[in-house]
């Protein structure tokens, strides 16, 4: 976790306007067509607006581009974690019904212990719907060989359970589990979201994110080429992904919002390509928002850029003090929540709306299938 006050910006947020802080002032209207239900015919296909905050200048282009706009020599952080199929389908032992149950806690990070039979267990997070007739003991059967026992629920909506499984885990749930596709998708989950869900450089060490980095579905081999022309190189990080990415928020004055938390791990070559970075004078561009989270909150714990794991609960809004990114490629996000509130926290709000309402008139795709957004 962050260290006391680390959700605390920097005091300049003691000279921003109040607007800033007010949940209902980052609000925008997408036509639902521009909701994006599909992944483009070609990832590196899909639009790219490019914001420069130090001129308000405003540019079109496609993200197989990109590599046109990002200063030479960048070093470009990747988030490598791999998304897992953390959605089953059950039903109640006890009454028969049908539920959703979605794996919270990281596959990687799943402790199993053997049991009889071939049988093995582990305990972890998750999230059931529906919830309200769900009791302490009740167990859901999400397959012959994968079944969940619920321990108890949280406040936060979370609960505790057991999983029980026969075989290998990981490919016990690519039989049986489902892609965690986001609820903006009105669709069921198909066989090519589980590759389109996933960036090509995610790696299966890294396999469990509920939910994905999506500015890095854009990237294709082809883009890697094309950034390695301009001396463009990469390093990787690990964030988590975790189901409150999605979570609303419920408090007026944002400042009071409590963020979930999210495990990451950041390896010593990845701590010195940035360290050797700054010391040159070339910029970090985040590929995003997980990618900032990860590098922004290990440094607000440690003071400085160093390998390092752990879980951060960083709320970055409007005032923060950002140490480690100079550069950020994103996606489009849903209004009202902190991944908009983080991105206006690194370009300005009005900045970044008018950018929004300028992608809306140009008939942008928004959200995780969406177009993308680089600022500089």
């Amino acid at each position: 976790m962050t260290h006391p006050g680390g959700n605390e910006p920097s005091g300049r947020s003691n000279c921003l306007p109040e607007a800033d802080f007010d949940l209902l002032k980052y609000t925008f209207d997408v036509p639902e067509a521009q909701v994006s239900q599909h992944p483009a015919g070609h990832r590196h296909d899909s639009r790219l607006l490019v914001l420069e905050r130090a001129t308000d200048r405003i540019r079109h282009t496609t993200f197989k581009n990109i590599a046109e706009y990002l200063p030479e020599g960048t070093v470009l952080v990747l988030n490598s974690s791999k998304v897992f199929p953390a959605r089953l389908h059950c039903i109640k032992e006890q009454t028969g019904g049908r539920a959703e149950f979605l794996i919270l806690t990281p596959l990687a990070l799943i402790r199993p212990c053997a049991g009889a039979a071939g049988w093995s267990s582990a305990d972890i997070r998750g999230l059931v719907k529906p919830a309200r007739s769900l009791r302490l003991g009740h167990r859901l059967h999400c397959g012959p060989d994968l079944q969940v026992t619920v321990t108890s629920k949280e406040a936060s909506g979370e609960v505790r359970a057991v999983l029980a499984w026969k075989g290998e885990l990981q490919k016990t749930l690519e039989k049986q589990g489902r892609m965690p596709l986001p609820p903006y998708i009105k669709r069921p989950d198909c066989q090519e979201d589980r590759s389109r869900y996933q960036t090509v450089y995610a790696r299966n060490d890294k396999c469990g994110s509920a939910a994905a980095p999506t500015a890095g579905l854009h990237f294709t081999p082809a883009t890697f080429t094309s950034l390695a022309t301009k001396n463009i190189v990469t390093a990787e990080v690990t964030l988590f992904v975790g189901h409150g990415t999605f979570q609303p928020i419920r408090c007026r004055d944002i400042r009071h919002h409590r963020m979930h938390e999210e495990y990451y791990e950041i390896s010593e070559d990845c701590a010195a390509a940035l360290r050797r970075a700054k010391a040159e004078g070339r910029p970090v561009a985040a590929v995003g928002t997980t990618t900032v989270r990860t590098l922004e909150g290990a440094f607000r714990q440690h003071g400085e850029i160093t390998a390092c794991s752990g879980s951060t609960d960083l709320f970055i809004y409007p005032g923060f003090d950002f140490k480690v990114v100079d550069h950020l490629l994103t996606n489009f996000h849903l209004p009202k929540s902190t991944l908009l509130i983080m991105v206006s926290a690194f370009a300005g709000r009005s900045r970044v709306l008018h950018a929004y309402t300028e992608a809306i008139k140009r008939g942008y795709t928004f959200f995780s299938y969406g177009d993308a957004m680089l600022i500089l």
